[in-house]
Protein backbone atom coordinates (compact mmCIF):
# COMPACT_ATOMS: atom_id res chain seq x y z
CA UNK A 1 0.00 0.00 0.00
CA UNK A 2 1.81 3.47 -1.10
CA UNK A 3 0.86 6.88 0.51
CA UNK A 4 0.41 10.17 -0.32
CA UNK A 5 4.05 11.67 -0.93
CA UNK A 6 3.92 13.87 2.43
CA UNK A 7 1.59 13.20 4.56
CA UNK A 8 2.51 16.32 6.75
CA UNK A 9 2.00 18.78 3.99
CA UNK A 10 -1.32 17.54 3.67
CA UNK A 11 -2.81 17.60 7.08
CA UNK A 12 -4.66 19.98 8.52
CA UNK A 13 -5.09 21.17 12.31
CA UNK A 14 -8.48 20.98 13.54
CA UNK A 15 -9.83 23.56 15.42
CA UNK A 16 -12.04 21.70 17.61
CA UNK A 17 -13.52 19.16 15.04
CA UNK A 18 -12.58 15.84 15.77
CA UNK A 19 -12.65 14.92 12.01
CA UNK A 20 -11.86 16.67 8.72
CA UNK A 21 -11.06 15.11 5.25
CA UNK A 22 -7.61 15.79 4.45
CA UNK A 23 -7.23 14.37 0.76
CA UNK A 24 -9.07 12.59 -1.30
CA UNK A 25 -7.07 9.04 -2.25
CA UNK A 26 -6.24 9.09 -6.03
CA UNK A 27 -9.61 6.52 -7.54
CA UNK A 28 -11.74 6.79 -4.76
CA UNK A 29 -14.99 8.89 -4.53
CA UNK A 30 -16.40 12.25 -3.03
CA UNK A 31 -17.34 11.95 0.25
CA UNK A 32 -20.52 13.32 -0.62
CA UNK A 33 -20.94 11.05 -3.58
CA UNK A 34 -21.11 7.91 -1.77
CA UNK A 35 -20.80 7.16 2.35
CA UNK A 36 -18.23 4.56 3.05
CA UNK A 37 -19.89 1.37 4.85
CA UNK A 38 -17.65 -0.21 7.63
CA UNK A 39 -17.82 -3.36 9.59
CA UNK A 40 -17.54 -2.99 13.44
CA UNK A 41 -13.80 -4.04 13.09
CA UNK A 42 -11.30 -2.58 10.43
CA UNK A 43 -7.85 -2.28 9.07
CA UNK A 44 -6.82 0.93 9.34
CA UNK A 45 -3.02 3.26 9.02
CA UNK A 46 -2.09 6.04 10.74
CA UNK A 47 0.32 7.21 8.07
CA UNK A 48 2.23 9.99 9.85
CA UNK A 49 3.06 8.12 13.16
CA UNK A 50 4.42 5.16 11.04
CA UNK A 51 1.77 2.52 11.93
CA UNK A 52 0.80 0.96 8.55
CA UNK A 53 -1.74 -1.17 9.64
CA UNK A 54 -3.80 -1.42 13.49
CA UNK A 55 -6.82 -3.17 13.68
CA UNK A 56 -9.69 -0.89 14.91
CA UNK A 57 -12.81 -1.82 16.65
CA UNK A 58 -15.19 0.56 15.49
CA UNK A 59 -17.31 1.55 18.72
CA UNK A 60 -20.54 3.65 18.42
CA UNK A 61 -20.88 3.87 21.90
CA UNK A 62 -17.16 5.30 22.51
CA UNK A 63 -17.73 9.13 21.70
CA UNK A 64 -12.91 9.61 20.84
CA UNK A 65 -11.13 7.74 19.40
CA UNK A 66 -8.13 5.87 21.58
CA UNK A 67 -4.37 4.36 20.29
CA UNK A 68 -3.31 2.01 22.38
CA UNK A 69 0.70 2.80 23.58
CA UNK A 70 3.37 3.00 26.57
CA UNK A 71 6.45 4.53 26.88
CA UNK A 72 4.46 8.18 26.95
CA UNK A 73 7.08 11.01 27.10
CA UNK A 74 5.90 14.55 26.86
CA UNK A 75 8.58 17.47 25.69
CA UNK A 76 8.83 20.83 24.37
CA UNK A 77 10.67 21.43 20.98
CA UNK A 78 10.93 25.05 20.54
CA UNK A 79 7.60 26.31 21.19
CA UNK A 80 5.18 23.10 20.55
CA UNK A 81 4.09 20.43 22.80
CA UNK A 82 5.11 17.10 21.69
CA UNK A 83 4.49 13.92 22.90
CA UNK A 84 6.86 10.36 22.18
CA UNK A 85 5.36 7.05 22.48
CA UNK A 86 5.51 3.35 21.12
CA UNK A 87 3.16 0.93 20.28
CA UNK A 88 2.94 -2.64 19.53
CA UNK A 89 0.28 -2.34 16.58
CA UNK A 90 -0.68 -6.58 17.00
CA UNK A 91 -2.25 -8.05 19.48
CA UNK A 92 0.40 -10.71 20.99
CA UNK A 93 3.27 -9.26 19.22
CA UNK A 94 5.88 -7.69 21.42
CA UNK A 95 8.14 -8.21 18.85
CA UNK A 96 6.89 -5.41 16.59
CA UNK A 97 7.20 -2.06 18.26
CA UNK A 98 6.78 1.04 16.83
CA UNK A 99 8.05 4.53 18.28
CA UNK A 100 5.85 7.61 17.64
CA UNK A 101 5.98 11.18 17.85
CA UNK A 102 3.42 14.19 17.45
CA UNK A 103 2.53 17.47 18.21
CA UNK A 104 0.11 17.65 21.55
CA UNK A 105 -3.14 19.08 20.79
CA UNK A 106 -4.47 18.66 24.67
CA UNK A 107 -4.37 16.62 27.84
CA UNK A 108 -8.21 15.26 28.69
CA UNK A 109 -10.09 13.38 31.34
CA UNK A 110 -12.16 10.76 29.69
CA UNK A 111 -14.23 8.35 31.07
CA UNK A 112 -13.77 4.56 29.87
CA UNK A 113 -17.10 1.99 29.63
CA UNK A 114 -16.26 0.64 32.67
CA UNK A 115 -17.00 4.45 34.17
CA UNK A 116 -13.46 5.11 35.18
CA UNK A 117 -11.99 8.60 34.83
CA UNK A 118 -8.33 8.97 33.21
CA UNK A 119 -6.47 11.95 32.10
CA UNK A 120 -4.87 10.99 28.38
CA UNK A 121 -2.92 13.27 26.01
CA UNK A 122 -5.02 13.89 23.11
CA UNK A 123 -2.81 14.36 19.26
CA UNK A 124 -4.32 14.72 15.89
CA UNK A 125 -2.95 12.74 13.10
CA UNK A 126 -4.09 11.68 9.44
CA UNK A 127 -6.24 8.40 9.57
CA UNK A 128 -6.39 5.96 6.38
CA UNK A 129 -9.54 4.23 6.10
CA UNK A 130 -11.81 2.98 3.06
CA UNK A 131 -9.41 5.04 0.20
CA UNK A 132 -9.78 8.11 1.94
CA UNK A 133 -7.31 10.15 4.62
CA UNK A 134 -8.74 12.37 7.14
CA UNK A 135 -7.46 14.24 10.08
CA UNK A 136 -8.89 12.71 13.43
CA UNK A 137 -8.37 13.47 17.26
CA UNK A 138 -7.13 10.63 19.08
CA UNK A 139 -6.09 9.76 22.94
CA UNK A 140 -3.20 7.84 23.79
CA UNK A 141 -4.00 4.92 26.74
CA UNK A 142 -2.49 1.95 27.48
CA UNK A 143 -4.88 -0.78 26.10
CA UNK A 144 -1.99 -4.03 26.19
CA UNK A 145 -4.59 -6.19 28.14
CA UNK A 146 -7.94 -4.93 25.57
CA UNK A 147 -8.41 -7.02 22.12
CA UNK A 148 -8.50 -3.91 20.06
CA UNK A 149 -5.42 -1.96 19.83
CA UNK A 150 -7.65 1.09 19.02
CA UNK A 151 -10.55 1.94 18.72
CA UNK A 152 -12.73 4.72 16.45
CA UNK A 153 -15.08 6.65 18.29
CA UNK A 154 -18.21 7.63 17.35
CA UNK A 155 -16.84 11.34 16.50
CA UNK A 156 -14.93 10.35 14.29
CA UNK A 157 -17.48 8.07 12.20
CA UNK A 158 -20.00 11.15 12.22
CA UNK A 159 -17.70 13.63 11.27
CA UNK A 160 -16.14 11.77 8.12
CA UNK A 161 -19.79 10.29 7.05
CA UNK A 162 -19.17 7.15 7.61
CA UNK A 163 -21.79 4.26 8.29
CA UNK A 164 -21.50 1.02 9.71
CA UNK A 165 -22.75 -2.66 9.42
CA UNK A 166 -22.44 -3.86 13.13
CA UNK A 167 -22.82 -7.29 11.94
CA UNK A 168 -20.00 -7.39 9.04
CA UNK A 169 -16.09 -7.19 9.57
CA UNK A 170 -13.39 -5.89 7.23
CA UNK A 171 -15.25 -4.08 4.40
CA UNK A 172 -12.95 -1.53 3.41
CA UNK A 173 -10.35 -4.94 3.10
CA UNK A 174 -7.60 -6.69 4.74
CA UNK A 175 -4.49 -5.56 2.61
CA UNK A 176 -3.20 -3.30 4.94
CA UNK A 177 -1.53 -6.07 7.14
CA UNK A 178 0.78 -7.46 4.72
CA UNK A 179 2.57 -4.27 5.16
CA UNK A 180 4.20 -5.98 8.34
CA UNK A 181 5.50 -8.57 5.94
CA UNK A 182 6.86 -6.37 3.20
CA UNK A 183 8.56 -3.79 5.45
CA UNK A 184 11.90 -4.64 5.62
CA UNK A 185 12.84 -2.78 8.90
CA UNK A 186 10.24 -5.09 10.79
CA UNK A 187 11.18 -7.94 9.04
CA UNK A 188 14.49 -7.31 10.62
CA UNK A 189 13.23 -7.07 14.06
CA UNK A 190 11.44 -10.34 13.71
CA UNK A 191 14.26 -12.04 13.04
CA UNK A 192 15.97 -11.17 16.14
CA UNK A 193 13.60 -12.58 18.92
Amino acid sequence: MSYPRSCHDIAVQTGGGSYRKVEQIPGSDDIHESPVMLGWREWVALPVLGIPAIKAKVDTGARTSALHCFNVNEFQEGHRRMVRFSIHPLQNRTDIEIHCLSELLDRRVVKDSGGHSEERYVISTPILLGGRQYETEITLTNREDMLFRMLLGRSALNSAGFRVDPKRSYLTGREQIRSYLKNKRIRKLRRRT
